[in-house]
């Protein structure tokens, strides 16, 4: 079950993205204009969550450098 809800999710942002390319070169219908921008606004609200999750630990590696 968690494998198929991972491909639709998949096939979801693979979707986007060509709705976002198709919509970059122009000419395309409505509906991609559409897709394309929801895809670029989820993509910029991930990135913020992303970044305010990391707090202000910086560096991160945490291994030894030999």
């Amino acid at each position: 079950m968690t494998v198929v809800v991972l491909l639709g999710v998949l096939l979801l942002v693979i979707a986007g993205c060509v709705c976002v390319f198709r919509d970059a070169r122009g000419g395309a219908p409505r509906w991609v204009h559409v897709v394309a921008v929801v895809t670029i606004a989820a993509g910029e609200v991930l990135s913020r969550s992303s970044k305010r999750g990391r707090g202000s630990g910086g560096g991160g590696g945490g291994g030894d450098d030999d």
